[in-house]
């Protein structure tokens, strides 16, 4: 109980945890959202050393994939950062940071291949 009365009262780990989960859900909806407008038949891959064949098509599930990889991205940044804090703070700040970026590619990359479609 000691550790998520302190944990819950840093206000850098606050910020850093809220930005995860604000990035995690505009990640889901967004992936969501341009789900919902088209037919299938979407880009999943791109391989540039294939020339003419770069592209590589895939079914809506591919595409749902990005909306799991943020669900767990969020959840395990959070869970490791918690136990991370009982050794140095420090470190849960780095997890929570790292997690940030990993969630802003995320969206980026799924952004980048559903605008191919």
């Amino acid at each position: 109980m000691l550790l998520s009365k302190k944990y819950l009262h840093d206000k850098l780990i606050l910020l850093l945890a809220s930005i995860n989960i604000f990035l995690a859900f505009l990640c889901i909806i967004l992936v969501l959202v341009r789900l919902g407008a088209g037919q299938g038949g979407y880009i999943v891959q791109y391989r540039s050393n294939l020339g003419v064949n770069a592209f590589k098509t895939g079914s809506v599930s591919v595409m749902f994939s990005f909306i799991g990889f943020a669900a767990v991205t969020m959840c395990a940044n959070l869970i490791l950062s918690m136990r991370a804090y009982l050794l140095r703070r420090e470190l849960a700040v780095a997890i929570l940071s790292l997690g940030a970026l990993l969630l802003t590619l995320a969206i980026i990359v799924s952004n980048a291949l559903l605008a191919l479609r």
